[in-house]
């Protein structure tokens, strides 16, 4: 409370009687628009009113301050340091009154209004804040004038509350506008979208239907292929070649049980011996002999196994029965011509089987499987795509009334009327 006034208080809104009426969507921008430009007419009517019933109050004011400045409130008579205070006092409310209470501005818009909210809590601030200063030198000595002045702030402030109350109003009515413009922007956002997926989706089946007909074709070739003699032929050879992992472990079991016999003087020698071909084939000899069981390292074999048979004479290679594993190691050089007979057999035979197979498979059948694989993939991926696009418009089809029920929630408060959207 200033000067000893307050705010006027406000009396509560008459309940609105809610008018009901059904509205088609594409309508809605045009009446929102309509009513808003209603609704700012009028709040700009009534805060002109509002302007010109402040207006000769400031006048008043004016008049009152003019009165007070040829008033010398008989201070004559008093105290001289409590004259000094009084005179004071009242110039600085004279002051006041001449800077501060001006015209208000007229109304032709709503920056306008704005403006003379802005304005008119101006002058009131200051006004108040000096009469408040001074409320004692006015109440006590200027009595006569005191009344008329808490009447006309009275009336000041309340007129200035009901402006700043019409242009609350009118900034939620706006406010209420632009949100029920986002809503329908959002609608007309998701029909588009809405179209733009369907579109995809129809393109989507075209370009599986397109798969599906590149699918038949490539199978048909690759049945025409695989009908032929040729075909048959290299799945026999491809069947074939399997047995020969069975027959190679034969062979290889019968090397390795052979080995396995001189294994530990193997082993010593690998530790003794210094030249690094030697001790390359040897580290090989050890860990698969079938892998170096070939002509070309005959001799360099015999030589090892030789070396071995001299160590063990020697006693550098330690044996538990030296004449055993002499026999072992002769037994094992007399097996060598038959091991590497085997190896080379075995590798010439499935190499030969390996080459007709070469020969027989086909460049076409390798090139269809693999673009069939392609096609196929590209129909699930595309099918997947299907899929996600559905749900994204099941979505937004849901997201479409829930957008509408907050319009119309929106467009009762913007309103008096209760509207029911048509979609």
């Amino acid at each position: 409370m200033v000067f000893g006034w307050g705010k006027k208080k406000e009396e509560p809104d008459s309940e609105k009687s809610n008018l009901q009426k059904q509205i088609h969507l594409q309508d809605i921008s045009k009446i929102i628009q309509q009513t808003l430009e209603l609704r700012t007419s009028q709040t700009l009517s009534e805060i002109k009113l509002l302007r010109n019933n402040t207006e000769p109050l400031i006048k008043e004011l004016v008049m009152i301050g003019n009165t007070l400045e040829k008033d010398d409130l008989q201070v004559d008579d008093i105290d001289k340091h409590l004259r000094i205070i009084v005179v004071r006092g009242k110039q600085q409310v004279i002051d006041m009154i001449k800077k501060d209470a001006t015209s208000l501005p007229d109304i032709a818009s709503y920056d306008d209004a704005e403006n003379l909210n802005l304005v008119l809590h101006q002058m009131l601030k200051k006004i108040g804040d000096v009469l408040g200063r001074q409320t004692r030198v006015i109440h006590i000595f200027a009595k006569k004038y005191a009344e008329k002045l808490k009447e006309i702030l009275i009336q000041m402030n309340s007129n200035h509350t009901e402006i700043q109350k019409l242009l609350k109003i009118h900034d939620q009515t706006k406010s209420a506008h632009g949100e029920i413009f986002e809503s329908l922007k959002e609608i007309d956002d998701l029909k588009i979208n809405l179209k733009k997926k369907q579109q995809k989706i129809a393109e989507i089946h075209s370009f599986i239907d397109s798969l599906d007909q590149k699918i038949a074709s490539i199978e048909d070739l690759i049945k025409k292929i695989k009908a032929s003699d040729n075909y048959v032929q290299y799945l026999n050879l491809k069947q074939t070649l399997n047995t020969f992992d069975h027959k190679k472990n034969q062979i290889k079991n019968e090397i390795d049980s052979q080995f396995t016999k001189i294994s530990r003087p193997l082993s010593r020698y690998e530790y003794i011996s210094s030249d690094k071909e030697q001790k390359k084939l040897l580290y090989k000899l050890i860990k698969d002999p079938f892998d170096v069981l070939l002509l070309k390292n005959k001799d360099s074999i015999i030589t090892i196994l030789e070396n071995i048979r001299k160590g063990i004479s020697s006693g550098s290679i330690s044996v538990k029965d030296f004449e055993k594993s002499s026999y072992q190691i002769t037994e094992t050089e007399e097996a060598l011509d038959g091991f590497i007979r085997q190896v080379d057999d075995f590798i010439q035979q499935r190499q030969h089987i390996q080459d007709q197979i070469n020969a027989l498979e086909s460049d076409k059948l390798s090139l269809h499987t693999r673009d069939l694989n392609t096609a196929l993939y590209d129909k699930d991926n595309s099918k997947s795509k299907i899929r996600a696009i559905e749900d994204e418009i099941n979505a937004d089809h849901l997201l479409v009334p829930k957008l509408i029920s907050e319009i119309e929630v929106k467009l009762q408060t913007f309103s008096n009327t209760e509207y029911t959207i048509v979609y």
